[in-house]
């Protein structure tokens, strides 16, 4: 079963990386860059969406205008993939001093039927204070994964039980709310922070 689950997973992230293709291959070495496909202007990933934070208030994409920020998809439950991100993202934070404070860092459920608001603000203590989780309806939860062209799939484990194989990229959006690349989990660390101090500088 754990075999099934990692290779549906991979199907899963190769799935959101292809949906991002061309924008991704522009913005390599350049995340601060407008990205921009054939005669389509900029990517379209993103868009408005407006969630509930883990400490109870709203959040919208009109909240984040001016200021970069990184997006990412997963689950409380999550055993390996969600935990090592957000915490590969805590050292990211900390190790743009400063400038860290100038992004937002955005972990959206894709589980909203067990991850409560209360269930997010334990679970993300364990991780830099910074980072913002976000829940809301099916409903909400759906239309942001369809904007930001992530994928998840509800997998039945034992009994009643289930995980979510998910989109396992971080995506990077300017201060404008546009586009502009994505830290790939198999991205060494350096990488993935030279991206993210570009992004800030930008």
């Amino acid at each position: 079963m754990r075999k099934l689950r990692i290779a549906l997973w991979g199907l899963l992230a190769a799935a959101a990386v292809a949906a991002a293709g061309l924008a991704w291959q522009a913005s390599r070495g350049a995340p601060n860059a407008p990205v921009r496909t054939a005669g389509a202007g900029i990517a379209a990933v993103g868009g408005p969406f407006r969630l509930t934070t883990h400490e109870g208030k709203t959040l919208s994409s009109a909240d984040l205008a001016g200021r970069p920020f990184a997006v990412f998809f997963g689950f409380t439950h999550c055993p390996d993939v969600c935990p090592t991100t957000l915490f590969e993202l805590s050292e990211h934070l900390k190790a743009l001093g400063p400038r860290g404070d100038d992004l937002r860092v955005l972990f959206i459920t894709v589980d909203p039927e067990r991850d409560t608001r209360e269930l997010l603000a334990t679970y993300l203590s364990s991780f830099d204070p910074r980072i913002i989780g976000l829940t809301g309806t099916r409903e909400e939860i759906d239309a942001v994964t369809v904007a930001y062209k992530a994928t998840y799939m509800k997998v039945r484990t034992s009994g009643d039980d289930y995980t979510m194989n998910h989109t396992a990229s971080v995506y990077l959006m300017d201060a404008r709310g546009r586009f502009v690349g994505v830290l790939d989990y198999q991205e060494p660390r350096e990488t993935q922070l030279q991206k993210l101090r570009r992004l800030v500088a930008g």
